[in-house]
């Protein structure tokens, strides 16, 4: 699937992982795949995590073939379980030794299974109240229970990261994209306190969007007119943000499309960073 989505070719920084553990939730396909793939090519390990077992088995195996065994490991996760969110995190440590980051990426998109091939792209009285809910227990409650299962490990093990995943701005506010405007939204309030909860506890908690909609899903309607992102867009951020470079670094949002490969890695995820999506509330720790 990942060969057929449509890539930038971008080269990605000239950053070290040097061993780091990533758990990627959503990680065996779409932009989940990807980043995870950008991360073995830089020396970092990851956990492939999702309700597809099969699927993040065949991935894994792939990224051990290529990259040597022990770079990758699949582990079968409903993120709405918090019993098996804490069971990603232990998992991916008794097989990988570690875990530094951790990739909110799973969510329920507007598409998909039980859903019109136009998505859930609806008016309010149109929406069906079965997918709102499930999409906040996937998109919120499922990114709570993964950030709480890691965080318990992280302060047992003198800190570490949360990267989550979100989406343009204008999403949050446009006609038709309730629930998932809603759940992104959320996602950014939840990113600005969980980055004050724990920045005491060295765990540095900061979202990235792709910055526009993106050639990761082969059953995207209108897929071969509509302009799309390539599915790697955001590799080069999520490998600074992986790295010891992007350390000290809490309460920020980050947009792919800003990132400059012209630059050095340090000045091209300045420019990525966007201001707070709440005008009140701290400009994010940024100290580069």
């Amino acid at each position: 699937m990942a060969e057929e989505l449509a890539r930038s070719g971008v080269a990605l920084p000239e950053v070290d992982l040097d061993g780091r553990v990533i758990l990627m939730t959503g990680g065996d396909r779409g932009l989940g795949r990807s980043m995870a793939e950008a991360m073995a090519r830089r020396g970092g390990r990851v956990s492939i995590a999702s309700v597809d077992e099969a699927g993040c088995r065949a991935f894994a195996d792939d990224l051990n073939a290529e990259h040597g065994a022990g770079t990758a490991c699949a582990i079968n996760l409903d993120v709405t379980d918090l019993a098996q969110c804490r069971n990603a995190v232990q998992e991916t440590v008794s097989q990988l030794g570690r875990l530094d980051v951790l990739f909110n990426n799973a969510r329920r998109l507007m598409r998909g299974p039980g859903l019109p091939p136009t998505g859930n792209s609806l008016p309010l009285w149109e929406t069906d109240p079965e997918i709102y809910a499930e999409t906040i227990n996937v998109n919120v409650i499922g990114v709570f229970n993964m950030a709480r299962a890691a965080v318990e490990h992280f302060r047992a093990h003198g800190g570490g990261k949360i990267v989550n995943i979100s989406t343009s701005l204008h999403n949050f506010a446009y006609p038709k994209n309730s629930p998932y405007g809603v759940t992104k939204t959320a996602l950014e309030s939840q990113t600005l306190i969980w980055a004050g909860d724990c920045e005491s506890e060295n765990i540095m908690v900061n979202s990235m969007c792709p910055g526009g909609s993106v050639d990761s899903d082969l059953t995207r309607p209108n897929r071969d007119t509509k302009p799309l992102q390539p599915v790697d867009i955001m590799d080069p951020l999520a490998v600074w943000l992986c790295s010891s470079r992007s350390d000290g670094v809490t309460g920020c949002r980050f947009n792919a499309k800003y990132w400059d490969p012209a630059l050095p890695p340090d000045e091209a995820a300045n420019k990525s960073r966007e201001e707070p999506v709440f005008s009140d509330q701290p400009e994010g720790r940024f100290p580069i």
